[in-house]
């Protein structure tokens, strides 16, 4: 059973971030939030929980959420989902949009940004098939330190070894140091904000493909159809919704349905245009 504090801690993060915990989650509390007990000088979780349930707390409770965040991520990660992008969705949603309009693809939950890169370079290895028509990526995050990396573009050794070829390393990246600096044209085409799904996401105009990888599984029912209701809002007609491998919409919307030629992604019931034969 969770003890009081941990509850209340637990419905301070959910209100603002989406994020279950659970009793079992108590080592996690534990091993993440020191910094920001230190930082508001607080001395123990118990301290946290009762400041997290004063009025004027939800500063304080984004801090919280963003130290318990899982911000796991790699370059060009689980694979099968880019090369459908790059064989199947971009090619058919360039041949539908409007000559001269770029494809805009959103990011979310983007971590340090190696999703978002991803796709760039990939876009820019496909441009014969896209028309040479630009491809422009939003991501965002609730955590703002790590869109700061995301932006900086910055990426250390084990950083790029994790999904990057040899090819791909050479080609899109520079050493910096230890590190390794992404090109300046991927970075024109990815911008970076933070951003949160259950409440304000960056405005802007309609998305072709919206890339929600490995963040359902953290949430409950409600949650999940709160976020995949922000993703509808935002995705073009004929557009396309990537899920994570072991995440599906069963239960959730009747409104997306799931391509036939990949169970990860899905469009718009009812329009073949977001269906990819």
């Amino acid at each position: 059973m969770i003890d009081p504090g941990h509850r209340q801690i637990a419905r301070a993060v959910q209100e603002v971030s989406g994020l279950v915990l659970g009793p079992d989650h108590g080592y996690l509390l534990a091993s993440r939030l020191g910094p920001v007990l230190c930082q508001n000088g607080l001395a123990d979780l118990t301290a946290l929980a009762q400041r997290l349930a004063l009025p004027g707390a939800a500063s304080l409770a984004r801090q919280v959420a963003e130290a318990l965040t899982t911000n796991e991520t790699s370059f060009f990660r689980d694979r099968l989902p880019f090369d459908h992008l790059a064989t199947s969705v971009l090619p058919k949603i360039a041949t539908e949009r409007p000559r001269g309009t770029p494809i805009r693809v959103w990011s979310a939950a983007c971590s340090t940004g190696q999703e978002a890169y991803s796709v760039a370079m990939l876009a820019r290895e496909i441009q014969a098939s896209l028309g040479g028509r630009r491809v422009t990526i939003l991501g965002t995050d609730i955590c703002s330190k790590v869109v700061s990396r995301a932006r900086e573009g910055l990426f250390s050794k084990f950083e790029v070894h994790r999904g990057l070829s040899h090819e791909r390393l050479e080609r899109w990246f520079t050493p910096e140091g230890p590190d390794w600096r992404v090109r300046p044209e991927l970075r024109e085409d990815c911008s970076f904000e933070v951003g949160n799904l259950i409440g304000q996401v960056p405005a802007t105009a309609a998305f072709d493909v919206i890339l929600l990888r490995n963040i359902l599984i953290y949430l409950d029912k409600p949650t999940k159809e709160q976020v995949v209701e922000t993703c509808l809002r935002r995705l073009a007609p004929g557009g396309v919704l990537y899920l994570g491998a072991s995440e599906t919409l069963l239960g959730l919307s009747a409104r997306l349905v799931p391509l036939p030629d990949y169970r990860g992604a899905y469009g718009h019931a009812g329009s073949m245009r977001g269906m990819v034969a």
